[in-house]
């Protein structure tokens, strides 16, 4: 696909790949609806329902993901966030995050700082894969999706505190 497109082109079109989808499946429910027949009406309405209900978290983590240029690799799996950097990584739980916060430097680099105790992890907004971090980041209680979006695209320098665990974890499990 990058033969044909230019490659700005085709990384949009990767960003938004999710929406795309979620907006063709919509389409195909709107061509369905329009059939004849009780049954499979209600079946393209429950398509245009099902898409439309998806169509808001894609377009928000569309709007999060960045293109994954920068240093290292995400991945989130079975509530764990695994950084793997060119110089550092790590991997910490979802559920014993006690902080999150967002850090930007002078140049506009941002980088997300996980806490939770005995390490902080520091993964780059830009890191290939960090659009995982939007639907892990959003199960945190309190912390709204609109909050981090707002963050992510804001130019504030210096460290920003976006959530932190309201009770301390307890020492056993």
């Amino acid at each position: 696909m990058t033969g044909f497109l230019r490659p700005e082109v085709a990384r949009l079109l990767m960003r938004w790949r999710e929406v795309l989808l979620v907006l063709a499946v919509l389409g195909l429910g709107l061509w369905i609806a329009a059939r004849p027949g009780p049954i499979v009406q209600g079946f393209g309405y429950v398509v245009i329902a099902i898409s439309a209900l998806a169509l808001v978290p894609a377009i928000r983590r569309a709007r999060f993901g960045v293109g994954g240029t920068g240093p290292g690799i995400v991945q989130v799996v079975e509530g764990r966030i695994l950084y793997m950097g060119p110089i550092t990584g790590g991997a910490v739980s979802i559920g014993d995050l006690t902080a999150l916060a967002l850090r930007r430097d002078h140049t506009g680099a941002a980088a997300w700082l996980l806490t939770e105790p005995g390490t902080m992890l520091v993964i780059p907004v830009d890191a290939a894969g960090a659009e995982a971090l939007f639907d892990a980041f959003t199960t945190l209680p309190g912390l709204g999706a609109q909050r981090l979006l707002a963050a992510r695209n804001g130019s504030r320098m210096g460290e920003q505190m976006l959530w932190r665990r309201a009770t301390p974890l307890a020492l056993t499990q």
